[in-house]
């Protein structure tokens, strides 16, 4: 799968929320192709992030600030590939609670995604396969 996405991404790697009083306007910039336009790095992120790295390369994402909003978007997976659109729950499995990110690889106990306000940050950390979604997708032609 080619995956240009990815490398906008990966640029990313390292962009962190600011402490308490202060706000990272990169973070803000990711906000503004989504229903959250104008916060500060303080409002959930990560669903923002991949809207915007889609965005870089001519790709129309939710437009939602919801990680929970890439459950219909795209053209469904049965297995995940690297740099498809992976949803995690957060919470309640069944609940409106979500994280999204890129999927990159997976083992036994892991999935690793890169995205957005993983740990207040872009980056690649270690989450425990048992929350990931049924929602994995991966543009169509023409960006869906």
């Amino acid at each position: 799968m080619n995956s240009p996405w990815l490398a906008v991404a990966a640029a990313e790697i390292g962009v962190a929320q600011r402490p308490a009083g202060q706000s990272n306007a990169r973070i803000t910039e990711y906000h503004g192709g989504t229903t959250i336009r104008g916060y500060d790095d303080k409002a959930p992120w990560c669903s923002s992030f991949v809207n915007w790295c889609l965005g870089q390369v001519g790709i129309a994402g939710t437009g939602s600030a919801l990680a929970r909003s890439w459950l219909d978007w795209g053209v469904p997976l049965a297995e995940p590939v690297p740099g498809c659109i992976a949803v995690l729950h957060r919470g309640d499995p069944a609940g409106w609670k979500g994280h999204v990110g890129f999927f990159l690889r997976a083992d036994k106990r892991h999935v690793y995604l890169l995205g957005g306000n993983q740990l207040e940050q872009v980056g690649e950390p270690t989450i425990l396969s048992a929350r990931l979604c049924a929602g994995l997708s991966v543009a169509g032609s023409g960006g869906t």
